[in-house]
């Protein structure tokens, strides 16, 4: 049996998800149990999940730019200081809750797929919409997919963001993986923007502070997953996420500033 193949079929996340039949099931876990690299993705993909539901304790922050600087940076020489990992309120209740809500997730997903492909097959009058379904039932599991892949990588930072006055409860994540302009943005800690408003996520330079759009959380509401990639910029030093007028803004709005958190320094 070619292991890597095995492992990089989608078989295992199946598996855990709960989304494969008694027998295929039986089969994984005879593989398991014979081979310890397979035994060890599982328990990565397992915690991987784990990890995507992680809380933050809020800061507070006030509505101007040398507020920020206050709070994500001290007075020594203008140096970036780090979130502690003191502040990081893990609440391992809710990581297990949402962890459960995911595999169900998942296994919605995967039997939605299956009923649509049938449904295409017995009536070709809804197969245009059929076809978009299965689309976007593809679309949300890859992004899952994708997120999980930089969950497990060495190479990645991961960069917490805190809630702020305009929402204390408020958290979110933004994954950075070495040697790539792309990161992920883990919103499931925000609410639904109300309408004709949208996210905003900015990249932040300290010195001077200097903030970047690096785009937009588009279609917030309806994306089940809550994960975004967007296109980073140079020599970031912090991320916060601004609700904004629908189009975004050129500068952010900090009275809607939701959360913020600088990139932790060695």
């Amino acid at each position: 049996m070619d292991i890597k193949e095995y492992i990089e079929s989608g078989i295992l996340e199946l598996y855990v998800a709960g989304a494969l039949s008694e027998k295929e099931n039986q089969e994984v876990y005879d593989v398991m149990q014979q081979y310890p690299e397979v035994k060890a993705e599982v328990e990565e993909i397992e915690k991987a999940i784990r990890v995507l539901t992680k809380s933050m304790l809020p800061t507070t922050i006030s509505s101007s730019f040398e507020s920020i600087r206050r709070i994500i940076s001290k007075d020594e020489g203008g140096k970036v200081v780090p979130l502690s990992k003191g502040r990081t309120n893990w609440a391992a209740y809710t990581g297990w809750a949402a962890s459960v809500i995911l595999a169900v997730g998942l296994f919605w997903m995967f039997n939605q797929n299956n009923e649509l492909k049938s449904e295409v097959q017995s009536a070709e009058i809804k197969n245009a919409v059929l076809e978009k379904q299965i689309e976007e039932t593809n679309y949300s599991l890859n992004k899952a997919s994708e997120l999980l892949s930089v969950l497990r990588d060495k190479n990645r930072t991961e960069v917490p963001l805190a809630g702020q006055t305009v929402d204390p409860e408020a958290y979110a994540s933004v994954y950075i993986k070495d040697g790539e302009n792309t990161v992920y943005i883990d919103a499931l800690g925000l609410p639904d923007p109300p309408e004709g408003k949208v996210y905003q996520v900015w990249s932040l330079k300290l010195s001077p502070l200097t903030p970047t759009s690096i785009g937009l959380l588009e279609d917030f509401a309806t994306d089940e997953n809550k994960i975004f990639a967007l296109t980073n910029v140079d020599g970031s030093e912090a991320f916060g996420i601004t609700l904004e007028p629908a189009g975004g803004s050129p500068t952010p709005n900090l009275e809607q500033l939701y959360t913020l958190g600088a990139i932790q320094t060695p």
